[in-house]
Parts: structure tokens; C-alpha cells; sequence
């Protein structure tokens, strides 16, 4: 019987390179090196990047590798590599919002998210690619390439953090941060294969806020996404809906299998509104609904909370919101824009001033909706997507901008209006490989639990499938 073949660098875990740094056993230099080259045989295939600068990703390395020498390593994560999205501003990059009709002015200072990184000595590797203003599920855009899925080439790996979910399943390093207004996080981690939390409101500050806007970390594991909680969940006065501080464990994720012993999980395998679930989806949530079941959780069935008046008045407040911004921009700039996203945002020309403002109510009302029927539970449970990864090139699972746009955000758009936190991990994947993404919704606050329930399914969920490698054809080397 073989040993097992001890992971290559690029594939650990940032407890694990930290552990590693603390023993000398390499250093934030050699793992860049093994990032950046694993990056090059990847890339071609998967645009998942931009302002990709080896000479400045080695220059942070050493710089990390020399405080470790030291015994003074900046935080939890000096040394470990991080990739940022596009619309989270890095200073002195642009921040194009994966838009061509953006003017790349370099940002004057780190969004939160970035400014936590930071400080506490992460590598900051790249940007990742997004669709424009980020209002698609794909990664599908007029600035960036196309970005694909490295599970398969012709899918999309989501959106809009379509760049992140791209590089953590590919392993571009441990550590990557995107944003959710309505499933951008969760979404690419479902059809990735990867972890996700889209904490709580205002956990991890981010700016500009927005209603429902979030910012979390995509990783491949648990535990990295709780090593990375405890950097980026820290208050920051620059966003309004910011969190004041909370001394969390997040060290303590980990609790066990016995953590889900007489939980009350509610089970939604309906959304209420936009696309059926694909039968080979279904079969896998409650295929984990029964391990959750077997290990000691109560599961009962949920009615569906969402209407499709919900999802829609939302769709046209956003149609209107873009509209407006859009039509701010000079008519040569605003034919940069995706067409799709153009046709979109121009269906909402006509609409009325009581038409805007019943489409803006239904925030509030999917928010008391979702409140009212998670009160019974302490975690719910449901696809992170109705359907598996579609078609890279498209920009939706319908492909449809005027009617049915969000038809595949049913299940998730409703917990960022809600506020609460709700992660997806992987809990199969389809007959023809592509993973299925469970989510894991719990009351406002109680991002820790999330954490917690998930690491319990993640140890009994079954080993999974080995994580996507590069083409034999890609092979290069950076020095």
C-alpha cells in the first residue's frame, strides 16, 4: 500500500503554510513561487485574473518571509496568498467593475476588505475577473476575459465573484474574498465545488455598502474560510451597516458532528419563484438533508417562502438602479457596456413612478418573508442553485435579459436581504461531474454556527472527487 503523496504547495491549506512558516519547513517565498507557477499552466484556460504581477506577489513574499525570520510575523495570515475581486478597490490599481465603460483610475485607498488583508501580511496575488457592475451570474464581461470553469472549460464558474471561484477551485492559493447582493458568493462556490460564507450584513465591512451587499471569503475548505473570518470581520466606520465589535471564536468552527444533535433545520427544496430544481440537485441536497438527519438533526420539510412578485419587483428595482446609472454616461461609453446588461437595464425606461416603488418594497418584504420562516428553525437548509453550471458564453441560466434574469437567485437572494448569514459547500456533484452546492442559511449573527453546522457536513459528507489540475499540454515554470 502507498503513502499518500504529500500535497504540493500551492494545495495547502493557510493553517497548514502557517504552521509551515512557524517551522521553517518553507517559507512565503517558495510558496509564491509554486503559486505563481501552478497560476501559469492554469490560466490561459481560466481568465480568472487580472493585475497579475509576479515581481510585486515575490516582493510581499519576501518582505513576509523576513518577518517570520524574525519571529514577527503582521497577523493570522502573514505570507498565505490572497486573491481581492475586481470591485473591491486595492490602492493604486483600478477598479473596473468588469465593465470596458469604466475609466481605470487608480483607487486611492484599500476597501476594508483589502485594508484587513493587509495588515495582516497576506500576499495579495491578483484581482479576479467579474461581469460588468456585476449584475451576472457568469463571468461573462466587456473588460475581462471570459472566465471558465476549471471543473469544465465550456461552463461558467458563476457570479459575479466568477474569477474567485475560478482560482480557489483551481487552487490559486487558500485565500480568496468576493461580494453577494444576491447570491455572488454562493452561487460561484456551488458550481465550483468550494466553500463559501456570505456573513452576516455588516461582519465584513466592505465600501461602498449597499443594501444586501456582503463581502466573504471563497476557499476550499472550512477552515480556511474561519482562519479568514478572523481577519476580514473587524468594524470599519467607512461602511454604514459595519457591525460593532464582536469578540467571536471563530478558532472554534470546528465542533464536531455532534454540533448538529437536536438542531431544528428546515429543508427548502422550493423556492417559491424562478427555475425548477434539476432532479440530479435535488437528490444530492437531501441525500445530505439524511446524513445531517442521521447524525442527529431534526430536519422537517419548509413551504416555500419567496413569490415570484418578490423576485421580480426586485429584478426591475435593479433594472431601474442600473438604468439610471447608466444613463448618467455619455452615449460612447455606455455602448461599452455588455449588451446584455444594456437590454436589461433600458427594459425599465418606461416604468412608472408607483411601479418603482412597489418594485423597491419587495426588498422588504423578502426580508420579513424569509425572518417569518426561518423563526422556526435554527438553520435552513436548500440548493445553493436550482441548476448546475451552464454554459460558459451565456450570460444566465436562460440567457434571457428581459424576462427571466434572475431566475436561478430564488433561493439565495432572499438571505441577503434578510441580512442573515448563508454559506454553500459542496454535497455532490451531477452524472457528469460537475459539483452540486448545498446552502446552509442561520439567523442574523450567528455566522459562527453557519460555520460550525457546515464543518459537521463537511466531515460527513464522503470523500469528494479530486480537485481539477491543469492540462498536461500547460505545462511552463516561473522562477
Amino acid at each position: 500500500m502507498s503513502e499518500p503523496s504529500t500535497p504540493a504547495l500551492h494545495e495547502l491549506s493557510a493553517p497548514a503554510l502557517v504552521e509551515g512558516y512557524r517551522r521553517r519547513d518553507f517559507s512565503p517565498v517558495d510558496v509564491a513561487r509554486a503559486v505563481l507557477g501552478h497560476v501559469e499552466r492554469w490560466e490561459q484556460h481560466l481568465h480568472a485574473l487580472f493585475l497579475l504581477k509576479p515581481d510585486e506577489v515575490l516582493r510581499q513574499a519576501r518582505a513576509s518571509e523576513a518577518r517570520w525570520m524574525r519571529g514577527a510575523p503582521l497577523g493570522a495570515i502573514d505570507g498565505v496568498p490572497v486573491t481581492i475581486k475586481d470591485n473591491i478597490a486595492t490602492a493604486g490599481d483600478p477598479t473596473p467593475l468588469g465593465t470596458a465603460a469604466t475609466e481605470n483610475t487608480p483607487a486611492l485607498a484599500d476597501a476594508p476588505p483589502a485594508a484587513r488583508t493587509r495588515e495582516a501580511g497576506g500576499v495579495l496575488l491578483a484581482k479576479t475577473t467579474m461581469p460588468d457592475y456585476g449584475m451576472l451570474s457568469s463571468g461573462l464581461s466587456s473588460y475581462h476575459n471570459l472566465a471558465r470553469n476549471p471543473w469544465d472549460f465550456s461552463k461558467t464558474p458563476g457570479g459575479s465573484s466568477a474569477g474567485a471561484g475560478s482560482a480557489a477551485a483551481a487552487g490559486y492559493g487558500p485565500l480568496h474574498i468576493g461580494t453577494d447582493i444576491g447570491g455572488s458568493l454562493r452561487l460561484p462556490a456551488g458550481w465550483c465545488g468550494i466553500f463559501t460564507l456570505k456573513p452576516s450584513l455588516g461582519r465584513v465591512p466592505i465600501d461602498p455598502p449597499y443594501t444586501g451587499r456582503a463581502a466573504g471569503p471563497m476557499t476550499r475548505s472550512v477552515a480556511d474560510a474561519a482562519l479568514f473570518m478572523s481577519v476580514l470581520a473587524k468594524p470599519d466606520a467607512r461602511d454604514s451597516m459595519s457591525l460593532p465589535p464582536e469578540d467571536i471564536a471563530w478558532h472554534r468552527f470546528d465542533a464536531g458532528v455532534e454540533r448538529l444533535k437536536g438542531l431544528r433545520i428546515g429543508l427548502l427544496l422550493d423556492a417559491g419563484c424562478g427555475l425548477p430544481v434539476e432532479p440530479e440537485v435535488r437528490q444530492a441536497v437531501e441525500a445530505a438533508a439524511q446524513i445531517m438527519e442521521r447524525a442527529g438533526a431534526v430536519v422537517a420539510p419548509m413551504r416555500p417562502f419567496m413569490t415570484p412578485a418578490m423576485l421580480r419587483g426586485m429584478d426591475h428595482a435593479w433594472r431601474m438602479r442600473s438604468y439610471v446609472d447608466m444613463k448618467a454616461l455619455p452615449a460612447q461609453v455606455k455602448a461599452r457596456v455588455l449588451p446584455y446588461i444594456q437590454q436589461w437595464a433600458d427594459s425599465a425606461e418606461g416604468m412608472s413612478g408607483e411601479e418603482v416603488f412597489k418594485a423597491f418594497h419587495q426588498f422588504h418584504a423578502t426580508r420579513v418573508a424569509a425572518v417569518n420562516a426561518c423563526r422556526a428553525f435554527d438553520y435552513v437548509i436548500s440548493p445553493t442553485s436550482p441548476v448546475p453550471a451552464f454554459q460558459a458564453e451565456l450570460a444566465s441560466p436562460t440567457n434571457d435579459p428581459v424576462n427571466a434574469p434572475l431566475e436561478h437567485i430564488g433561493f439565495t437572494v432572499p438571505f441577503n436581504m434578510s441580512e442573515q448569514p448563508a454559506a454553500s459547500i459542496n454535497c455532490g456533484y451531477t452524472s457528469t461531474g460537475l459539483p452540486i452546492g448545498l446552502q446552509i442559511a442561520g439567523q442574523r449573527f450567528d455566522d459562527l454556527g453557519v460555520l460550525q453546522v457546515a464543518r459537521a457536513l463537511e466531515l460527513l459528507r464522503g470523500s469528494q472527487r479530486p480537485w481539477p489540475q491543469p492540462p498536461s499540454d500547460a505545462l511552463h515554470h516561473v522562477d
